[in-house]
C-alpha cells in the first residue's frame, strides 16, 4: 500500500537545507515542482498573461535560489510558506509597475500609439494595491497541497485502485459505470475510495504541517 509519511513528504527544513547547496539539482528540481504551480496560479490571478506569469515563477526561482542561505527555517518567527508569498508578490508588483511604465511612456509619445488607445491600457492595470494577495495566495495554497498529496500518493498505491479512486472521486463517475468499465465490484470501487480517501487526508494534513 504507501509507504510511511516520512518517507514520501521530505520536511521543509530538510528542503531548504539541502537547497542551500546549489549543486543540488534534484532538491531545486523538487522546489520547483512542488511550487511553480502556486506561483504561476497566483500571478495568473494576479492579472498577469501567460508569458508574465512564466516569467514571475522563473524570477522567483532565480530570487530563492540568491536568498535561500539567508533564510532561517524559524515557522515561529517566519514560515516558508509567508516568506514565499513576499517574494512572490514583490515580483509580481514589480511586473504591474512595469507594465504602467510602458503605458505611461505610450501617453507621452503619441506617435506610437493614439491617446485613446493609450489611456485604455493604463485603466486595464489592475492596482496592485487593491489585490487579494493573501486570499490569492492560500487558495493556490491549498491547491498545490492537494496536488502534491495526490501524485505522491499515486506513486505509492496500486495503479488499479487509484484509478478508480480518479474515476469515481475525481472524475465523477457512477460507481456502478467504473466498476463495469475497470472489471471490478461495486463494492471494491467504495473500498478504493475510502482508503486512497483516507491516505489523500493524512498526506494533505502531513504536507500542511511541512510546507506551513
Amino acid at each position: 500500500m504507501a509507504a510511511n509519511r516520512d518517507e514520501l513528504i521530505p520536511t521543509r527544513a530538510s528542503l531548504l537545507s539541502r537547497l542551500k547547496h546549489s549543486e543540488d539539482a534534484e532538491s531545486w528540481q523538487e522546489f520547483f515542482d512542488t511550487y511553480w504551480r502556486l506561483i504561476y496560479g497566483t500571478a495568473r490571478k494576479a492579472g498577469l498573461s501567460d508569458a508574465e506569469a512564466q516569467d514571475i515563477v522563473q524570477e522567483t526561482v532565480i530570487s530563492v535560489a540568491k536568498n535561500v542561505e539567508t533564510f532561517k527555517y524559524d515557522p515561529e518567527v517566519c514560515s516558508f510558506k509567508r516568506w514565499m508569498l513576499q517574494v512572490t508578490r514583490w515580483r509580481i508588483i514589480n511586473q504591474l509597475k512595469k507594465r504602467g511604465s510602458e503605458s505611461r511612456h505610450l501617453v507621452a509619445n503619441p506617435a506610437t500609439s493614439t491617446d485613446t488607445a493609450a489611456t485604455g491600457r493604463i485603466e486595464q492595470i489592475p492596482d496592485p494595491a487593491g489585490f487579494e494577495f493573501d486570499a490569492i495566495w492560500d487558495a493556490e495554497w491549498e491547491a498545490t497541497l492537494l496536488s502534491a498529496a495526490l501524485e505522491r500518493v499515486k506513486n505509492h498505491v496500486d495503479a488499479e485502485q487509484f484509478q478508480v479512486f480518479d474515476l469515481y472521486c475525481r472524475q465523477g463517475w457512477p460507481a456502478r459505470k467504473v466498476a463495469q468499465t475497470l472489471g471490478a465490484s461495486v463494492g471494491s470501487v467504495y473500498l478504493a475510495k475510502h482508503r486512497i480517501g483516507q491516505l489523500l487526508k493524512k498526506e494533505v494534513q502531513s504536507l500542511r504541517r511541512t510546507l506551513e
